[in-house]
Formats: structure tokens, C-alpha cells, sequence
């Protein structure tokens, strides 16, 4: 059996101060909103009490889906390293940028200059024309990392994977599926996403669902959406399940899911996998991270 623990967007904060010139245009706004409201949602207390939980997890690998700063500013991403260094080594945490990772254009290359060893693939398997995909065996598992993480202007929250990407994930994805490994997609933004939400989409989310049913994989985790979701997509030799987790960040008392992570318990059985995701986090009224819940994934 392999535990893989998935988290995503902490949102780390304090903010570092930033200098006038550095908070123009979208940033300026993003500044406000947080002393208005997000630093209120986005708790260090309730994600400090999240990783102490799934540090006890027996978890066998974590990764975690972007969005670990909040305006892309220089000064965030130290901290933010030193956070992953806390969790754990690079060979055991996989890494991916959320769109706050590449939140202006000059924050687009900190996340590789900080956390590169974080979002690396193993030797002999890195891209060559590009950092993304990147692919990452561990145990009977691939991981294999995409990014949607692209600046925008004000007000917008969307990503894209693009064209090359996405016929380099195709041909990652028919080879490691005729190794029978068991396929882990890493994407920040969910590949479908509510019309109510449109300021917030993967732009080529349709292109994405073509490559899953095309060429396949066991399992896709996402973030970005802040709340738990499952939903199913049809890929070659039947259902791929889509899971999001919320903020780990995330205050009891915000308007959204409170923190939690994702447990993945995956095994090889004789008629294929068997993958069981057990839901840890915090509860309104509650006291500590609890079991929320637990579900077969099965295809």
C-alpha cells in the first residue's frame, strides 16, 4: 500500500512589507482585499495544526497543488520555502505554482528559483523543451506535474496549460499507462469549471478532458476551488476521478470549507487498483482535525 497526502493553496501569510512601487495595478487591489478580508480566512494557527496532523498520517508522499503565496512578491517566497522545508525533503513533497504563484508577470520565475527542487522531475525524466510536465516515480505511483499558473489582469483568476503541454502530458500519459503505473495528475486550476465561476476557469479545460479521455489516468488532484469536490471524467477504460481539496488554510468561521487534506490510500490488486481517499480536517464547532469522511475511488 502507498499513502499519498494531498494539500493545496495555504495562502501563506503573514505579508512581508512591500515597497509603494511594488503594489501597482493588480496587486494593489490584492493587498487590500487581504487586510480586508483574507487574512481573516487564511489562518497560519489553522494550518500549523493541519501539517502537525498529516505529519502523523504515516503519509508516503505529499503533494501540494499551488497557490502557497498570496501576491507573488518577492519576499513571500523565502518563507515559503522554509515552509516546504518543514514538511519535508524535496524527494518527499511534490510541488506545483497555483495562479498566486505567478500572480504578476515578475513573480512568474520566483516558484522555480525558490522551490525548484520541489517541482523537479527525477533524473533522466525531465522535460526537455520545457519544466512542465515534470514526472516523478515513487513506489507503484507517477506523479506527473502541470502547471496553470499564468499572470492575469485584474480581477481574473484563470489558468492555462497550452498546447505543448498538453500533446507533452498525452505522450507522458500512453507511455506511463503501458507500464501499468498508476497515473497521479497535478493541476492547479480544476479541469472543469462552473460558468459562475468564469473569472476563475482553466481557459483549455476542454482541451484537457480530450487528453484524459484519450489517454488516460488513475487519478487527477486539484486545488484552487477552495472547497472538498469529486467529480468523474470518462477516459479510455473507464472513470478518472477529479478530487479538490479546500484552503489549508482556511478558517472555521470563513465562507467556504474550512482546512482540510486528502488521504490516498492506493493499492495493486489483481483486477487493477483499488484507491480508498480518507478526508481529515477541521469541523465548525469542533475542536482539532478529525476524519471528515472517507470514499472508494473506484474506476
Amino acid at each position: 500500500m502507498f499513502v499519498l497526502a494531498h494539500l493545496s493553496d495555504p495562502h501563506l501569510g503573514p505579508l512581508p512589507a512591500a515597497r509603494f512601487a511594488e503594489l501597482s495595478g493588480k496587486r494593489a487591489l490584492g493587498y487590500l482585499n487581504w487586510h480586508r478580508s483574507r487574512r481573516e480566512r487564511h489562518r497560519p494557527e489553522v494550518l500549523a495544526a493541519l501539517v502537525q496532523d498529516l505529519k502523523g498520517a504515516g503519509a508516503d508522499h505529499i503533494v501540494v497543488t499551488g497557490d502557497l503565496v498570496n501576491l507573488g512578491l518577492r519576499a513571500e517566497f523565502g518563507p515559503a520555502r522554509q515552509w516546504l522545508r518543514n514538511l519535508g525533503a524535496p524527494h518527499d513533497v511534490t510541488v506545483i505554482p497555483g495562479n498566486h504563484d505567478a500572480y504578476m508577470r515578475d513573480a512568474v520565475p520566483h516558484s522555480a528559483d525558490f522551490w525548484g527542487d520541489y517541482m523537479r522531475g527525477d533524473r533522466g525524466l525531465e522535460p526537455e523543451t520545457s519544466h512542465f510536465p515534470f514526472v516523478r516515480h515513487r513506489g507503484p505511483l507517477t506523479l506527473i506535474g502541470l502547471s496553470t499558473a499564468v499572470p492575469t489582469g485584474p480581477l481574473l483568476a484563470t489558468g492555462r496549460l497550452g498546447r505543448g503541454q498538453l500533446q507533452r502530458l498525452g505522450a507522458i500519459l500512453t507511455r506511463l499507462g503501458e507500464d501499468g503505473r498508476y497515473r497521479v495528475v497535478l493541476i492547479h486550476h480544476p479541469p472543469t469549471s462552473p460558468r459562475r465561476k468564469h473569472f476563475k476557469r482553466l481557459t483549455d479545460d476542454a482541451a484537457l478532458r480530450c487528453v484524459l479521455a484519450e489517454h488516460g489516468a488513475e487519478l487527477v488532484l486539484h486545488g484552487h476551488s477552495h472547497v472538498h469536490s469529486l467529480i468523474w471524467l470518462e477516459g479510455p477504460r473507464g472513470r478518472i476521478p477529479v478530487v479538490g481539496v479546500p484552503s489549508a488554510s482556511a478558517s472555521p468561521q470563513a465562507d467556504v470549507d474550512p482546512a482540510a487534506y486528502n488521504l490516498y490510500r492506493i493499492t495493486r490488486e489483481a483486477d487493477g487498483w483499488r484507491c480508498e481517499a480518507i478526508h481529515r480536517g477541521l469541523f465548525a464547532g469542533a475542536t482539532g482535525v478529525l476524519e471528515l469522511g472517507r470514499q472508494e475511488l473506484a474506476q
